[in-house]
């Protein structure tokens, strides 16, 4: 058993993401009391609350540090590491075209996969990311290597290969038959779906069907999935894609969308409805371990078949800015009653750290029009990087806050290892009104915090400690 003294900083219990206000704890004397064998948290608040039973146990003081849960990305990808600030000369679909699907063949070569795994895992901790949805290869022999090296690092991931059956020449070889689009997702989800404990309840590591978008996929690979997922669902199986990122008219991503498959909203075709008139030809992908990417450009529709299944969206402010995509309309797609989370989306995304997309994301949305624009507030932001991608994820039981009962996923931030953050906090403004001078904290934290002040990470509360 071990206690964590430090500067504690969470979104406690389980509340929506208007509810963050209320949720904030800061506690400066803070004290976190870690289970070292199971690493459960048993207490977490004032250090002079501490029960007794646990003061005589060995303690890790971490000085004016401040302890914040694991930052947590919903959409990241790994084949894209070396792809941060591709210049395609366009959007999305030129961006893929002349950038990506060149970038992702590369890791065909096991020996460049394998550096491309320690490099991605290396960046992860860094960045204090503990638990990321990843967007994975086409190539078996790149997903062995990234779930090697996750294990090795002690990370948490969700991962699957990325699934295509079609497409233009640029993604060739990243194809495959529609046989071996099925035989490869069940063979990963066979070798690597809870392979550290064998109980997805417990597991670090969890496998995700992934179908790159529906540009990249037939009719007969979207049946077939559905199928599949259907029949590995009840075992954690995850879903993740992209969802209503490029919206120019008639050349974009949505528009080509529902004109190739005739079908009425792009949501329909992860739904079943793929068919001519969005007719149902197979088993839905949504659900509560379902997260879609982007979802800039949603309906009103879509936003509600979203919420009544459970599925989740995750939010890419700096990769939708890169690449002109637009602005997910905040208030409209939080009113739906759909989970929000962070997400990076390296390598369209050029920023590793989610606080810096929470950055992004404060930008964004308080630039949209007239009554659409809001100011985020620093608990909804730090809600949205680390509670909200905990539900996302479907695991908000196990990590995300600092509530007893879960695990010890929390990074140690130090703002004098980046002298630009200390000095945000040492000579900012601050009001004279104790919970805003709080909030303005928070804020000047989350914004003016960078890689380097991020001193350690934790998963289970255990050290991370990784050398490539």
């Amino acid at each position: 058993m071990s206690t964590h003294l430090g500067h504690i900083v969470h979104i406690a219990g389980s509340p929506v993401v208007d509810d963050a206000v209320a949720a904030l704890v800061d506690i400066p004397d803070g004290a976190l009391v870690v289970d070292d064998g199971t690493g459960v948290i048993l207490f977490s608040g004032s250090r002079g609350d501490v029960p007794d039973e646990y003061r005589a146990h060995p303690v890790i003081d971490h000085g004016a540090a401040f302890l914040l849960p694991g930052f947590v990305d919903t959409h990241i990808h790994f084949p894209q590491t070396y792809s941060l600030d591709a210049y395609g000369g366009g959007q999305l679909l030129e961006w893929l075209n002349t950038c990506i699907f060149p970038a992702e063949a590369r890791l065909a070569d096991p020996e460049f996969a394998r550096r491309v795994a320690r490099d991605f895992t290396a960046r992860r901790i860094r960045a204090g990311t503990t638990a990321a949805m990843v967007f994975g290869s086409a190539f078996p022999v790149a997903q062995d290597a990234l779930f090697t090296e996750t294990q090795r690092a002690g990370l948490r991931i969700v991962s699957g290969r990325g699934i295509q059956t079609t497409g233009p020449d640029s993604a060739e070889p990243l194809m495959t038959s529609e046989s071996d689009a099925i035989a490869l997702t069940m063979a990963e989800i066979d070798r690597w779906h809870a392979s550290d404990t064998g109980d997805p309840s417990t597991a670090l590591r969890h496998t995700a069907i992934v179908p790159r978008f529906t540009l990249s996929v037939t009719t007969e690979t979207l049946r077939a999935l559905g199928d599949l997922y259907a029949s590995v669902a009840d075992q954690g199986v995850y879903v993740h894609t992209h969802l209503n990122e490029n919206n120019r008219p008639h050349t974009g991503e949505i528009d080509t969308v529902k004109t190739l498959f005739a079908v009425d909203s792009y949501l329909d075709t992860y739904d079943g409805k793929f068919l001519p008139g969005s007719r149902r030809g197979g088993e839905s992908l949504l659900g509560r371990r379902t997260i879609m990417a982007h979802a800039v450009h949603c309906t009103d529709a879509e936003l509600t078949r979203m919420a009544q299944t459970g599925t989740s969206i995750a939010h890419c402010p700096t990769s939708q800015q890169f690449l002109g995509s637009g602005t997910m309309p905040w208030r409209r797609t939080i009113a739906a009653g759909i989970t929000v989370a962070a997400g990076s989306d390296c390598g369209a995304g050029d920023e590793w750290l989610i606080p810096q997309v929470l950055a992004d994301a404060f930008k964004v949305h308080i630039s949209e029009p007239g009554d659409a624009s809001v100011a985020l507030h620093p608990a909804q932001l730090l809600f949205t990087g680390t509670l909200a991608g905990a539900r996302a994820l479907d695991a908000e039981a196990r990590f995300g806050n600092f509530d007893e009962g879960k695990e010890a996923d929390f990074v140690v931030i130090e703002p004098e290892r980046w002298a630009p953050l200390q000095s945000l906090l040492d000579h900012g403004i601050r009001s004279d009104d104790p919970e805003l001078a709080r909030d303005q904290t928070l804020f000047a934290l989350l914004l003016g915090m960078r890689e380097p002040a991020i001193a350690e990470v934790y998963v289970q509360g255990r050290r991370v400690e990784y050398e490539i």
